[in-house]
């Protein structure tokens, strides 16, 4: 959708057609829902985030003024129920999506699985060791490193937009960005 589009899409919910709104929302609905997923990595977090999320861009949709893009604001609300969400499981020491079993740690996202019959079993397991090792590192980030890691890596986004849904300058954002890679770097040792 071009911005045009968006913007008289906007408008047109800030009237109150809900046709207009449900649009915003499914447009932008399965990104939400993966930049949650993947800086909470817990499905129940990250729905919990997307309704919350949804609920307060309709609440507050009237006091959009088109000083960024609607893309922006959004992340900006998202990023911080994700930072909001991270701070309280630090306190509150939330179960995160592995559990220990005995000696050994099982991953719940590892049990799904694998629908395609042709995968190679050693590349199966390599796959699974660096998805783990990844997801090892991940958790070694803070909030804000996690989050810039993701938003650049994952959802493809360019550090101004980065720094402008963080309320933040696009350097402080670079910065943060520099600190994740080389964390994650020293935390995958071999594997890069």
């Amino acid at each position: 959708m071009n911005h045009a589009d968006e913007a008289a899409l906007i408008r047109a919910a800030q009237q109150g057609q809900a046709d207009a709104f449900e649009r915003l929302v499914r447009n932008y609905d399965h990104a939400v829902l993966r930049l949650a997923f993947n800086v909470l990595r817990s499905q129940e977090d990250a729905r919990d985030i997307y309704q919350e999320t949804f609920l307060r861009v309709y609440r507050n949709l009237d006091s959009f003024r088109f000083d960024c893009s609607f893309h922006t604001w959004l992340y900006r609300i998202v990023s911080n129920l994700c930072l909001d969400q991270l701070r309280k499981r630090k306190v509150r020491k939330e179960e995160p999506s592995t559990r220990t079993v005995g000696d050994s740690e099982f991953d719940r996202l590892a049990s799904v699985p694998e629908e395609r019959a042709s995968v190679d079993p050693q590349r199966q397991v390599m796959s699974s060791e660096l998805s783990g090792r990844i997801q090892e590192a991940l958790t070694g980030l803070s909030p804000r490193e996690r989050l810039v890691f993701e938003m650049r890596h994952y959802q493809g986004m360019r550090l101004r937009s980065i720094g402008d849904a963080l309320g933040t300058t696009e350097e402080a954002a670079k910065n943060c960005l520099f600190r994740a890679t080389q964390k994650m770097r020293a935390a995958l040792g071999d594997f890069v």
